[in-house]
């Protein structure tokens, strides 16, 4: 697969698309869900919750943290994630911003 040029690319298509990789895998959408149905930080639930195994929790969880989404503290042994607050309104806005981009023509005018 060829290196995307993300320079040929404004920084919102770039932030956009980094949010549909987010979103691509539903290990990390029930993540995401997940964390927000808890309203609060979580730490070891995910592996009882989501029935995979840890380390591959731990790479979702990375991939997540790494795009910004949730937030992660160390608690003693282990460490507490949550959802980025910032973060989450930032993606709402985006994606809210490309929806309300279509305008529904009327008539028959597209294929």
């Amino acid at each position: 697969m060829g290196i995307t040029k993300s320079n040929l690319f404004t920084e919102e298509q770039n932030d956009l698309a980094s949010l549909a990789k987010a979103f691509a895998h539903p290990a990390r959408i029930a993540i995401i869900q997940y964390l927000l149905k808890a309203e609060a930080c979580i730490n070891g639930h995910l592996v009882n919750e989501l029935g995979l195994a840890q380390a591959t929790i731990s790479q979702h969880l990375k991939e997540l943290k790494t795009l910004g989404i949730i937030k992660g503290t160390i608690e003693g042994a282990s460490m507490s994630y949550c959802i980025n607050p910032e973060k989450w309104a930032e993606m709402q806005r985006l994606l809210n911003e490309l929806f309300d981009m279509y305008k529904n023509p009327s008539g028959n005018s597209c294929c």
